[in-house]
């Protein structure tokens, strides 16, 4: 019973042993093939996991492991490129993850670990996810100073609103006005020595008076902080002391050849006269070390520069159309005739015989050979000893009609200016020339060496394209058609004979313009009669007696040319913008000055606007009307003789005020009017405010007319209308003081204001 059990329970396992690895082996096999049909569609991705299934399954399989290991690389290629593709659509999160997948495949990819970091720093500054805490190397002593080192300071935003200076003072006083109007600090270097000037600027910038006033004086000033600037006398040696240095390294993405770097480097030299660059043509790199003001120009010089550089596509369009047509028609007869005599024609038999029939004899002699006869035959000679040969006659009838077309249209992609080959066909070896080594003695051969050269036989093309504003390109083509005709036996080396169709020339054509280069059109005619003299040339006979061939033969070739741009020359507004870089002495860029935004609809134009002194809030008009009033703020102050000082004109209790005229009255011999700006309380729903003024110096009297734009409403509330700068001229007490004012609606009626005064010391 129990062996009776344990056969079948053997059976089995021995079946399921067997069945196992061949399940494993059909079902490695059938993950193979899957993997094979994804790579064929270009899906790398499933191609390397299908691989890598069938490669764990089976790892001793040579084909799988090598198919897995081919598309490692592949199938992390294609995350990275689209990771690529996510960051630059903004992607960041979903770009990381591809990058992160690129890796986990192909963890020997420097790429994807490069793309994380990148992404990853994208994402920590956008703010979207915190620094990575852990992984990450604390920088060293060194690396930390230069993390924290910042770039060239440069002077922050200053109103840009246009202001009135007119002074007669010393250029320290002048930079010192400036630089309290536009809030910030000035400092002069220990060796400059100050002048006096006379400024007289209107509706300019603090940006452009602080230009101009260097220009006037003779001197130049960098920033230190972003509200500090140091001034010094503009002469060669301090500029090289006190201008800032800046250093950075450029990489050009778009080099073809070890020369566009050095000529970079010889444009950065000439134009901008950088002595210090260094170029690295390893990496494709510049380093430039120079004034914050040449760095710029330098990169934008550089980004006109490296340009990837146009490339074409030329379609070449080959076609070659041949008919060969033959007709055969007519008799071949006889056109001769053989005579000959039989070959036993010497022959001859003799016979005897004697009653007796014991003995009987024959002779017989055989001589002579065809052709050939005995002398003593001559005479017997009749029809029956010679033998005629014809030849046959042949009838024929043929036509042959055989029609080739050859068309080859290869494409060529060529970069800019640079030349591209194409080369279809075979290389024959041809001899050039023979020598004999001086081996040779006495009965023995010398030996001949053949020196040989390939000659490339079939199409040869080659273009060089230049690529032309107007999506226009010049080719300069040279395109050989050749091939091996036959043989010729020279010296007793067979050699080839080489058939050639080539044209050179040099042509501009519009993208996508056809133009024919060149056709040649071969007709050929043979024409032969072989028949009997006299008898082929009758009408009728000759069909009978001679044979008549006629051939005809066509052969055209033409060569077309489509160019087609695929990638013409980036050129944008900023690389064919022309800057201002200072004069031949000093190389400094010139920051273009912004006009304050206007609104739409306005049509007044403000000849000074908001300044950068501090007024007091516009507050809303009380449920009471009161009247309106003018107050000077501050009322009192003192000043010190050479300082500038501001002082705000309010209005109180104002009523759908659409214009405030006003005159102000000063003693022209302490103070001195700087400027005029807008206070902003007609000005705070954003409209902008027409602001204009003229002062009599002589007198002392200061009118000013702020107007809002026709067409809007008035304005109620109080605050500031304008800010009046004043120089401290000399000592003593000034009563500034509104002789002559008041307000005006929408509709120019008058509205009452009365007047205010205000007391300026000067000591």
């Amino acid at each position: 019973m129990k062996t009776r059990l344990i056969r079948p329970a053997a059976i089995a396992l021995l079946v399921v042993a067997v069945t196992l690895p061949i399940g494993a082996a059909d079902s490695a096999k059938s993950l193979y093939h899957k993997g094979k049909d994804a790579e064929a569609r270009q899906n790398y991705e499933a191609a390397f996991d299908f691989y890598k299934q069938a490669y764990e399954q089976k790892p001793r399989d040579l084909a799988y492991r090598a198919s897995y290991e081919r598309t490692r690389f592949l199938a992390a290629a294609s995350h990275v490129h689209r990771g690529q593709l996510l960051r630059e659509a903004g992607k960041l999160q979903e770009a990381l993850a591809e990058f992160q997948k690129a890796a986990e495949i192909d963890s020997s990819s420097f790429i994807a670990q490069q793309e994380i970091r990148r992404t990853q720093k994208l994402i920590i500054d956008a703010g979207n996810a915190p620094a990575p805490s852990s992984g990450a190397t604390p920088p060293t002593g060194l690396q930390k100073r230069v993390q924290e080192a910042q770039g060239p300071v440069d002077l922050a935003a200053i109103s840009n609103v246009p202001i009135t200076l007119k002074l007669t003072e010393d250029t320290k006083v002048i930079y010192e006005t400036v630089g309290k109007l536009a809030g910030i600090n000035v400092l002069f270097d220990p060796d400059y020595t100050s002048r006096r000037v006379k400024i007289e600027l209107n509706g300019v910038t603090l940006q452009e008076a602080l230009e101009i006033i260097a220009l006037e004086s003779k001197t130049f000033w960098r920033p230190v902080t972003p509200n500090t600037i140091f001034v010094a006398s503009d002469n060669p040696a301090k500029r090289k002391e006190i201008e800032q240095s800046v250093i950075k390294t450029f990489y050009l993405a778009n080099l073809s050849q070890p020369t566009e770097l050095q000529d970079v480097v010889n444009a950065l030299r000439q134009i901008l006269e950088i002595s210090r660059i260094q170029p690295l043509p390893s990496q494709g790199a510049l380093v430039v070390r120079g004034t914050p003001d040449q760095i710029a120009l330098a990169e934008k010089l550089v980004g006109d520069l490296d340009k990837a550089r146009p490339e074409v596509i030329v379609e070449v369009a080959i076609m070659q159309v041949s008919r060969d047509k033959t007709r055969n028609l007519g008799i071949s007869p006889p056109t001769s005739a053989t005579v000959a005599l039989q070959n036993n024609i010497n022959n001859t038999t003799s016979s005897s015989s004697s009653s007796s029939s014991s003995s009987s004899s024959s002779s017989s002699s055989n001589s002579g050979t065809a052709n050939q006869i005995n002398l003593n035959r001559l005479g017997n000679l009749n029809a029956t000893d010679f033998t005629v040969t014809i030849p046959s006659a042949t009838a024929t009838a043929l036509f042959s009609d055989s029609s080739t077309k050859l068309i080859q249209n290869p494409q060529i992609r060529a970069v800019d200016g640079q030349k591209a080959s194409l080369k279809i066909g075979d290389r024959v070896p041809v001899a050039t020339g023979s020598f004999q080594p001086g081996i040779g003695g006495v009965g023995i051969n010398p030996l001949v060496n053949t020196q040989f050269q390939y000659l490339d036989v079939g199409v040869n093309i080659d273009i060089t394209p230049k690529v032309h504003a107007g999506r226009e390109v010049t080719l300069k083509v040279s395109m050989d058609i050749s091939s091996v005709t036959g043989q010729s036996n020279i010296g007793g080396i067979s050699q080839p004979v080489i058939g050639q169709r080539k044209i050179e020339h040099e042509i501009r054509l519009k993208e996508g313009e056809v133009n024919i280069l060149g056709g040649i059109l071969e007709n050929q005619d043979i024409r032969s009669l072989n028949g009997i003299p006299g008898l082929a040339q009758i009408p009728i006979l000759k069909y009978l007696f001679s044979q008549t061939n006629v051939e005809h033969k066509e052969n055209e070739i033409v060569f077309a040319l489509i160019p087609h741009v695929i990638r013409a020359r980036d050129v944008t507004d900023l690389n064919e913008k022309a800057l201002e870089v200072g004069t031949a002495t000093a190389i400094e860029l010139r920051r273009a000055s912004q006009a304050p935004p206007a609104v739409p609809g306005s049509e007044a134009t403000p000849a000074s606007t908001q300044a950068p002194m501090p007024t007091p809030p516009a507050q809303s008009a009380p449920q009471t009307a009161a009247p309106a009033s003018f107050v000077f703020d501050p009322a009192n102050l003192t000043q010190a003789p050479g300082s500038t000082f501001a002082v705000n004109v309010l209005l109180r209790g104002a009523q759908n005020v659409y214009s405030v005229p006003l005159q102000v009255s000063y003693d022209p011999k302490v103070l001195q009017v700087v400027n005029v700006s807008n206070g902003g309380l007609l000005s705070q729903d954003g409209q902008p405010v027409a602001l204009v003024h003229r002062d009599d110096d002589t007198t002392g009297a200061l009118q000013i007319t702020a107007t809002r734009p026709p067409g809007a409403a008035g304005i109620s509330g109080q605050g500031a209308v304008v800010t009046l700068t004043f120089l401290a001229k000399g000592s003593g007490q000034s009563t500034l003081a509104i002789s002559k004012g008041g307000a005006r609606d929408p509709a120019m009626q008058p509205v009452p204001v009365s007047g205010a005064v205000a007391t300026v010391t000067v000591q």
